[in-house]
């Protein structure tokens, strides 16, 4: 029998979401939003000189899947170069589409295994990764300039 999509792990983790609160002047943000749910996820993120996320805020407003999505980015992301969650971003996609076979080497991903054959709740699984990288990039460009 398959694992039931809104488990007690996903509840769990939408429930804990690490880094809630917008940043004061981040160096940059980024809103993501699912056209299918309507799920939403904001993003700040300054880096440090090294190019690594050194502050994170985020504020969710999302379906269960989001919300535990968001929670294991939040988990994760500080120490992170825009290059490494580019790659975490682009390894969960293709883990959810069923592309690859593992969700690379963020902690946690394969919770999401359940909701592989439910594309339409991809969008919002992916909102966090989505917002996060494109920040983290963001901001590197900005400090490269």
């Amino acid at each position: 029998m398959s694992e039931a999509l809104y488990n007690t792990a996903i509840l769990r983790l939408a429930a804990s979401i690490p880094h809630q609160a917008r940043l004061t002047a981040p160096q940059a943000s980024v809103v993501k939003v699912s056209p299918v749910c309507g799920s939403r996820v904001t993003v700040d993120v300054d880096l440090d000189a090294q190019g690594r996320v050194v502050r994170f805020g985020q504020e969710v407003r999302a379906c269960a899947l989001g919300q535990a999505s968001a929670s294991l980015f939040g988990a994760h992301v500080i120490g992170r170069t825009p290059e490494e969650l580019a790659a975490a971003r682009d390894a969960l996609a293709a883990y959810l589409k069923g592309d690859a076979d593992t969700a690379g080497d963020w902690p946690g991903l394969e919770l999401f295994a359940p909701a592989r054959p439910h594309t339409a709740r991809h969008g919002s699984i992916r909102l966090a990764f989505e917002a996060g990288a494109e920040a983290a990039a963001l901001a590197a460009r900005a400090a490269a300039a």
